[in-house]
């Protein structure tokens, strides 16, 4: 028996198409109904949906009456705030390209994305980086607020595989990639919500991250409108601490969000009374059985995984009617066609370890990566994408994760290439080489350590310089000195032997 998944095509994504169209239906027919809530404990800001797709609307408006034309690039540079969704969608509305980034980048690493996408207009919150020199108009979020206002934009209608939005994921050359969407991405993310969430309209999901964040503007928001669900945001500054009230405040009946704030919240609250809640989601990164089984001791509540990533999100998962065994991470949606494959980009045998693959008919697949055509075609195997995760497949179709096979690493929920780390370090004076690793600093919780040769530096002085060009989640919390690094024959290094080494002389135990 084979290592392939296929129980059928999911149904086509309908023709005229609009995204953000799509999420937002159940706005004509439950005008009144909560579609958000950003919570704090002090109480909620509330969204209806009535309220919530006139924003959306208007924002449209207000973008083209600043001289954008459909297919026009609009970059994303806000915090944790509710101008994000409505912006994203409010471009999409109008046929316009969003270009959601992370609010924690640097200047440096912001103007390479301008100098790529090419925006008509950059949305900047307060005390966020931008280039040097912006090409194009910028706009700060109190104007951004006002475009509300404006009459209702027309739905810009078309092919569903147009290009809808692109998003930002680091690739294994060492740069970042623009990954492009079309419109029938949202379509896809049906197969979830039996395959994953368990959701109705009838829920009220909470999401951990920050509205800034993908997985929250997919799981914690887009998903959850589509069905007529309430979505719960913590407000800027809450903690993973104040979670649980909020939790129970809000009678959140879902709970999602990355390993790390499980583990956090579980730390300060090994019991809690969650009356309503009827099970938890995590994505991200792989998460810990000790944390599910932490998880399930304190709330008595399952935990449900996915796997995926940002160039087809997540298409493996664990859900209420179908959870994983021990072990796995979950099993192929219903609709997808999965497969794990050997050297020879064949099957391999069920229980035989090999490289996961997604089949290019899956309608979540992403379009491509903005400029880079040779990279797009170099992670295609005939039919099969291929995602660099090694897995295996049992008879029953579970999927359990083994690592990756490359040398991606993790920081909390977001990958990160070990090659655009060392890029940066290397250029800092005294330093001959260095290499990128994710190693483990204690049970279930790793960091981004950076091994070096050449001189011996001030640990003060490498944090500043990496501070200045690397997003904080991209950047080393441990540097250590080395005489030279380990390589093979063909003189690559082997990240690997480092990580091992690090953690034989550094127990995490």
């Amino acid at each position: 028996m084979l290592s392939l998944f296929d129980n059928g095509a999911p149904a086509p994504c309908p023709a005229p198409f609009n995204l953000a169209a799509y999420v937002l239906a159940e706005a004509e027919t439950v005008p009144d109904r909560n579609a958000l809530q950003i919570v704090r404990p002090t109480g909620a800001e509330r969204w209806s949906y009535g309220k919530l797709a006139a924003a959306v609307r208007g924002t449209g408006t207000g973008l083209l009456a600043l001289g954008l034309s459909p297919g026009d690039r609009v970059l994303l540079r806000l915090g944790n705030t509710v101008e994000f969704p409505i912006l994203f969608l409010g471009a999409i509305a109008a046929g316009l390209v969003p270009v959601p980034t992370s609010s924690q980048l640097t200047a440096p690493e912001v103007a390479k994305i301008v100098a790529e996408i090419g925006p008509k207009l950059i949305a900047a919150g307060a005390g966020i980086a931008l280039p040097d020199s912006p090409p194009c108009p910028v706009l700060d979020e109190a104007a951004l607020a006002a475009l509300r206002d404006n009459a209702p934009c027309d739905w810009q209608m078309g092919d569903p595989e147009r290009l809808a939005y692109i998003i930002y994921t680091s690739g294994t050359s060492g740069n970042s990639r623009a990954v492009m969407h079309a419109h029938r991405a949202i379509w896809a993310r049906r197969m979830m919500w039996d395959g994953w969430y368990g959701m109705t309209g009838a829920d009220r999901i909470l999401h951990a991250g920050a509205f800034n964040w993908t997985y929250t503007l997919g799981t914690g928001l887009m998903d959850p409108w589509t069905l007529g669900a309430t979505a719960l945001i913590p407000g800027a500054g809450v903690t993973p601490a104040q979670l649980p009230l909020l939790l129970k405040r809000f009678d959140a009946t879902i709970f999602a969000a990355a390993p790390g704030v499980y583990r956090q919240m579980l730390r300060e609250h090994p019991k809690l009374d969650l009356p309503k809640l009827r099970h938890g989601l995590s994505a991200g990164e792989k998460l810990p059985d000790t944390v599910r089984h932490a998880w399930q001791q304190a709330t008595g509540t399952e935990v449900h995984e996915a796997l995926g990533m940002s160039e087809c999100s997540t298409f493996l998962s664990a859900a209420p009617g179908h959870p994983a065994p021990p072990g796995a991470s979950g099993y192929p949606q219903q609709g997808r066609r999965i497969a794990v494959l050997g050297p020879d980009s064949a099957p391999v045998e069920i229980g035989t370890p090999g490289t996961l693959a997604v089949s290019d008919r899956d309608p979540g697949l992403f379009l491509g990566y903005l400029g880079a055509e040779d990279e797009t075609r170099a992670r295609f195997r005939g039919e099969w994408f291929v995602t660099g995760d090694t897995v295996s497949m049992a008879e029953d179709y579970a999927v359990t994760y083994l690592g990756r096979d490359d040398d991606m690493m993790n920081a909390g929920g977001y990958r990160v290439s070990p090659i655009e780390v060392e890029t940066v370090v290397n250029r800092l004076d005294g330093v001959h080489e260095s290499a990128a690793v994710e190693v483990t600093v204690k049970a279930d919780a790793t960091v981004i350590a950076c091994f070096y040769t050449g001189e011996a530096l001030d640990p003060a002085a490498l944090s500043t310089h990496v501070a200045e060009n690397l997003a904080r989640y991209k950047q080393p919390r441990i540097f250590v000195h080395r005489d030279s690094l380990p390589k093979g024959a063909n003189g690559k290094l082997l990240r690997r032997a480092l990580r091992q080494d690090y953690e034989a002389q550094n127990d995490p135990a």
